[in-house]
């Protein structure tokens, strides 16, 4: 299957240098989320494409290319492109020669991107092209391609996801582009391929003696690869075939997926390789008619003219309202909205109209037809097909509306407490990873709002965000009533949590007492479970009294403690709390007074 490369964000033309410059580049390859049939996508990132030693996006594989800039139009369209690729597969070439593609295949998946800013008028260019190499005859099939759960049991395809998952852990990485396998029916072994030799010692011909998987394209220069490093070391005359599986491991709605995988067996050549007989696949973009694609054209000029009337309107509305307002923080900030209902979309459109750039959505519901009259960023058309995610469609919507937000959506469940997760074995680990996903999101976030329609909901995140001291925002919406609250912003974990900061200007007010109408540092704000209030006669809560009792618990113990939360009824919350021991003195008391 082709790769598809994903257009390029507005960000990456702000940190490229516009003068004419060759630049190393990092990209990523992933197939997970998307739907089945579509191909691999290769995704630049809009700010650490120059950063080589930024992270690799979560199930992503990395990509090294190179970037080629022209500082004129006239440059861009006359660029020796002939030369830049067989450059670039003469690289490929001698790194599988040295054997570096063995230890690092990440070299196989080279890329070249070609480039023309017009910083005057807003328009960019750019063309992508994939080298690969090509064997000098073709590779005739033996079994076609088909569905990898055609040929593999339900037994096998977990095995196998088992193995993969071990290896990534192993490497330190959460997806491999190559690896190797062998399995029959009982077991799926992987290991990786500079491993071949010792992987496949003994190995006897069988139906399927030796397979190869990778992640995805490029395939060409993958099996150059294979023919020409094991041909002469680990095949023989009755062992010359290969068994590829162009392996697609994605997630989508909480649930993983690799069965519409492809597996097919090719007939290597018989050969030997030398610079003369080596062919360059000329993988420049193509069009829908097989010749060369258009060159891709970018219009940020209403983009751009956007942006500036935005930045104009909240220049004057600082001017008029709040002129000690710091726009370039605002516009900085991260937030993180859990929940994308009515209270996000109104909230989202708020900070949007305020300058916040940077806002993502958590939300596990899809669109309903109540919503659109109600939840201001979603239409008709989103209820159809049983519903778009809100999280995806809120943050799409966005986009559409201003294109200089940078909006992101994650359709996920947040754990709840007395909401068991022990199910199986299974269930337990969505948990855990569902509570590492809203860790490293409330992580990566300044600010959190709590925008979900139930209690219980978010517990869980003001136990995180006040253990990672992070700005929270609680707002709740009954059919009569609204609640909007700030939580207190706990000092940093070296200062004491009683500790008065030496230059807040309450210090001393604070020593000597502070009256009902003086204002209360943030430190000592509640969360909204501590400012609650629970009317006698209301049925018992599984929330305790307060969640910042717990943090030492949380913070000690992790997960651990978390799923005794979510598996146990309300009264170990209530326990760990004191709640019940507050129960038991009431009711002594007024058994006492009566």
């Amino acid at each position: 299957c082709p790769l598809l490369a994903v257009p390029l964000d507005v960000g990456f033309w702000h940190e490229i240098d516009p003068e004419e410059a060759e630049n190393d580049i990092k990209g990523s390859i992933t197939y997970n989320g998307d739907s089945a049939g579509l191909p691999a996508r290769l995704t630049i990132g809009e700010f650490s494409a120059f950063d080589m030693s930024a992270p690799t996006p979560a199930r992503c594989c990395p990509a090294i290319g190179t970037l080629y800039n022209t500082n004129t139009l006239e440059s861009f369209k006359t660029a020796d492109k002939k030369l830049l690729l067989e450059q670039a597969a003469n690289e490929i070439w001698e790194s599988i020669k040295s054997g570096a593609a063995l230890e690092n295949p990440v070299l196989l998946n080279k890329f070249l991107l070609l480039t023309f800013a017009d910083l005057k008028k807003y328009h960019f260019y750019y063309w992508f092209c994939y080298p690969a190499l090509c064997l000098p005859e073709s590779l005739p099939l033996i079994q076609g391609p088909v569905g990898l759960d055609q040929r593999f049991s339900l037994k096998q395809i977990q095995a196998l996801e088992c193995a993969y998952d071990n290896l990534c852990q192993t490497e330190g990485v959460t997806a491999l582009p190559y690896f190797l396998i062998k399995y029959d029916e009982n077991t799926v072994l992987v290991s990786l391929l500079k491993c071949y030799s010792d992987f496949f010692q003994g190995q006897r011909t069988k139906l399927f003696p030796f397979s190869l998987l990778m992640y995805f394209t490029p395939m060409f220069s993958f099996l150059f690869l294979v023919s020409h490093s094991w041909t002469l070391s680990i095949l023989s005359s009755s062992f010359q075939s290969v068994e590829v599986l162009c392996f697609r491991d994605r997630t989508m709605q909480g649930a993983r997926d690799v069965v519409h995988s492809i597996i097919f067996e090719v007939k290597l050549p018989e050969m030997a390789f030398s610079p003369g007989n080596l062919l360059v696949f000329e993988n420049w973009e193509f069009n829908a008619k097989g010749g060369a694609a258009e060159v891709q054209r970018l219009n940020l000029s209403f983009s751009r003219l956007a942006e500036s009337s935005v930045d104009l309107n909240l220049k004057l509305m600082c001017w008029r309202l709040v002129p000690t307002l710091d726009l370039d923080k605002v516009v900085s900030v991260k937030c993180l909205l859990l929940g994308a209902g009515t209270l996000g979309c109104s909230v989202a459109r708020t900070l949007m109209g305020w300058g916040v750039r940077h806002i993502t959505f958590v939300d596990n519901a899809k669109i309903s037809y109540s919503n659109p009259v109600r939840q201001p960023l979603y239409e008709f058309e989103d209820c159809l097909g049983s519903g778009k995610p809100k999280a995806l469609a809120a943050a799409d919507r966005l986009q559409k509306i201003f294109p200089g937000v940078n909006a992101m959506g994650f359709n996920m469940s947040i754990p709840m407490p007395g909401h068991p997760v022990n199910f199986s074995s299974v269930t337990l680990e969505q948990a855990r990873k569902d509570v590492e996903q809203l860790e490293q999101l409330i992580e990566n976030h300044d600010v959190i709002f709590l925008l979900m329609d139930t209690r219980e909901s978010r517990w869980l995140p003001a136990v995180i965000a006040a253990s990672k001291r992070k700005l929270v925002i609680n707002a709740a919406l009954g059919f009569d009533t609204f609640v909007v609250m700030r939580h207190g912003l706990k000092k940093p974990k070296q200062q004491g949590a009683g500790d008065l900061c030496p230059n807040h200007p309450m210090a001393s007010a604070d020593l000597l007492g502070s009256s009902l109408f003086a204002n209360i540092p943030g430190y000592k704000l509640g969360c909204y479970f501590c400012n609650d209030v629970v009317a006698p006669g209301d049925p018992p809560t599984s929330l305790g009294l307060v969640p910042h009792q717990v943090l030492d618990h949380y913070e000690r113990e992790g997960f651990n403690f978390l799923a005794k939360v979510f598996n146990s009824s309300h009264s170990f919350l209530e326990d760990l709390t004191g709640l019940t021991l507050l129960h038991q003195e009431t009711q002594a008391a007024e058994e006492e007074s009566n």
